[in-house]
């Protein structure tokens, strides 16, 4: 098994229907408490289940978790102005031009 799992009907990862579950419960919560606490969330779910010695690439899938809708909202934000965008995010404009790609935002 990879670092990909399995998506719920409507589309979505685990991880975002965790995010999706605390957003409604709480819009006091941190973004860092939030992806805390669905970490912790992820890893109880994988308790005894024999699929959790195969994942791997954790931290690849928890950064493409957050950097794709970190990238949709900010280029909703800026209305698809990349070097808005890039001066928002800090980056240069070939590297958000780069990941938009790699996350088929454009």
């Amino acid at each position: 098994m990879n670092s990909r799992q399995p998506l719920d009907l409507d589309g979505n990862s685990p991880l975002e229907v965790e995010s999706l579950h605390m957003a409604e419960q709480s819009s006091q919560v941190t973004l860092r408490e939030c992806v805390e606490q669905v970490m912790e969330r992820y890893f109880t779910h994988l308790e005894g289940d024999e699929t959790c010695e195969t994942v791997s690439h954790l931290y690849t899938m928890v950064l493409a978790e957050v950097e794709a809708p970190l990238l949709d909202v900010v280029m909703r934000h800026v209305e698809g102005n990349q070097t808005r965008a890039a001066e928002l995010l800090g980056l240069n404009r070939g590297t958000l031009r780069k990941k938009l790609k790699q996350y088929d935002l454009i």
